[in-house]
């Protein structure tokens, strides 16, 4: 071991073996941590990011095996320990931060049951002690209220927060080395800046190594002592941060960081990583006055917006007592008023919390508001007292979701997932008729056509999230929400499927609600900008006027926070 150096990967190599043969999800990879470094591991989809720390902690899923190589921490040979002696040292000395917080927090226990548990476990304290250290860690995190807080369930916390929850497990038991895998995915971009600050301070106050695995540049380029870029398995380039971004040496390196989503200024498209062609297919523009989509555009007698939110006002109960004096409620949304016209893209930002899914799902109609109005094509959807008078307008507005994985039937093949709206609001008359156009839309949002035969889980995460897209335009809808649609998914993939949506809009004069917490995306997609703080509407205006004159001190902050990644000129995204 060198001196200084925390971890030290030699030579590292993970194969799966199929029917098919061997797949090396990492291929001989050497790289080093020292004691108050952080290094970020940046690559797409696939390229053995993740699977570099899983092998080091030994948690590969079956059948994934070491198949060469050697990993030490500290001196102690990780590759070669037995399962018990590297389960303590995965408890004691390496903390980790997984990229989804559900799959990592126990729904059957409070939020203080499993932090006490997991130090007392490690750091042979007594409960009492680690009670009180647990709300001090919740506070560090930046969770409102840790003494309430503390005592609730997982499900009781938003996405974000439960980010924010694992992260303070993962530094319960002051760790010698953590490895944080998409740790701030589902933050907003203050929380990320709490939390990659805490990050920093950690690593340099008290000596500890971070491996920081992300497909976010402008993290990378602003925590990061040095960076390691990754394709299929294999080490392209590892070199100090500024070096890398900067002056990259690889070509695949050059043509990643020229896909990222640049915020100092707006781009009519977002450039495709070039290096190796893209496995997804480019769409082929369509004829929409002849195509079965088309048949969306038929003209609506009203002229003003299609959207009007007018003065809603929504609760939501956080204890519904039997008596009314004792019942509590959470403000999501105050007197919220904006409009979206025709064929534009609005976009909806603001921290974890601050009401934009909310009102997205008030919108669809999944949240009625306690007071106000929502008018669409200028009817009242408030007058509509029953489902069936409902049911019209909810074909006409369509939402995709921010995860793929959990939006798709995993028990239903792409065709019947597809055919399934159109079925529902009987826009067709058979099953076949479905069938047959589920076949185009499959091939109009970029993937082959044998994709209609499969399950969702044959399919990457960006493939996914075409699947969700070619469903919510399977009832030709005039009004598409998307939420969070592109905050999982790598810069490539992010960019193919932003561009679809781009391309899509134009063609069928989509009008959308894009909400987002990832400013540079939201500055390239969006005409218009509105900023939620808390439940209120604080600020709206044009995209380019709100990120170079915002009015209001609370977008300043946020633009501000906002990761910085300054693109060479070798790099840089062509005008």
């Amino acid at each position: 071991m060198q001196c200084g150096v925390l971890l030290e990967v030699n030579d590292l190599s993970v194969a799966y073996p199929s029917r098919h043969g061997i797949f090396y999800a990492v291929d001989k990879v050497s790289l080093t941590v020292n004691r108050g470094e952080i290094l970020g591991i940046v690559g797409e989809s696939g390229a053995g990011k993740s699977t570099v720390g899983n092998a080091v902690t030994q948690l590969l899923s079956p059948p994934g095996y070491v198949s060469g190589g050697e990993a030490y921490l500290d001196g102690v040979q990780l590759t070669s320990l037995s399962r018990e002696a590297m389960r303590k040292v995965r408890g004691k000395d390496i903390g980790f931060i997984f990229q989804d917080p559900m799959t990592s927090l126990n729904p059957l226990f409070t939020i203080e049951e499993q932090m006490i548990e997991t130090m007392v476990t490690n750091l042979g304290i007594n409960k009492a002690t680690a009670a009180v250290r647990a709300v001090e860690l919740l506070a560090s995190v930046g969770i409102p209220e840790p003494e309430i807080r503390i005592k609730q369930y997982p499900h009781q916390f938003s996405g974000g927060m439960r980010q924010r929850v694992v992260i303070a497990i993962a530094l319960s038991t002051d760790p010698k080395l953590i490895i944080a895998d998409e740790p701030t995915t589902a933050l907003d971009v203050s929380i990320q800046d709490q939390i990659l600050q805490l990050i920093q301070t950690l690593c340099k106050e008290r000596n500890v190594g971070c491996v920081l695995v992300t497909h976010d540049m402008g993290v990378v380029a602003s925590v990061t002592d040095r960076v390691a870029v990754m394709y299929r398995g294999q080490l392209m380039e590892i070199g100090e941060t500024e070096q890398v971004l900067r002056q990259p040496k690889h070509e695949y390196t050059k043509s990643l960081i020229s896909a990222v989503p640049r915020g100092d200024k707006k781009f009519d498209r977002f450039p495709l990583v070039t290096y190796i062609e893209s496995v997804d297919t480019e769409k082929q523009p369509i004829d929409v006055k002849t195509h079965w989509l088309g048949k969306a555009l038929e003209t609506v007698d009203y002229d003003g917006p299609i959207l009007s939110v007018n003065n809603i006002d929504l609760k939501f109960a956080t204890n519904n007592a039997f008596f009314k004096a004792n019942r509590t409620y959470v403000h999501a949304l105050k007197n919220i008023s904006f409009h979206v016209n025709k064929g534009e893209t609005f976009g909806l930002v603001g921290e974890s919390g601050s009401g934009k899914s909310t009102i997205a799902r008030a919108v669809t109609g999944l949240y009625p508001p306690d007071k106000g109005d929502i008018i669409f094509e200028g009817l009242s959807l408030m007058s509509l007292k029953d489902e069936k008078a409902r049911m019209p307008l909810r074909r006409q507005m369509q939402m995709v979701f921010q995860n793929p994985y959990s939006s798709l039937n995993p028990r239903m093949r792409v065709a019947d997932i597809i055919a399934e709206p159109m079925l529902f609001h009987g826009l067709v008359d058979s099953k076949t008729q479905a069938h047959s156009i589920v076949r185009d839309l499959v091939s109009h949002v970029g993937l082959a056509a044998n994709a209609v035969n499969k399950f969702p889980h044959e399919f990457s995460g960006g493939q996914r999230q075409r699947i969700s897209i070619a469903r919510a335009l399977a009832t030709r809808p005039r009004l598409l929400i998307c939420d969070e649609p592109t905050s999982a998914l790598d810069v490539s993939v992010q960019a193919q499927i932003l561009n679809l949506l781009k391309d899509l809009q134009k063609e069928l004069q989509l009008t959308m609600i894009f909400i987002s917490h990832d400013l540079p995306v939201i500055r390239q997609m969006c005409d218009r900008i509105g900023v939620l703080k808390h439940g209120d509407m604080v600020e709206i205006t044009e995209t380019e006027q709100l990120f170079t004159h915002a009015e209001h001190e609370y977008t300043r902050r946020l633009i501000e926070l906002m990761p910085i990644f300054a693109q060479s000129e070798s790099t840089a995204t062509p005008a």
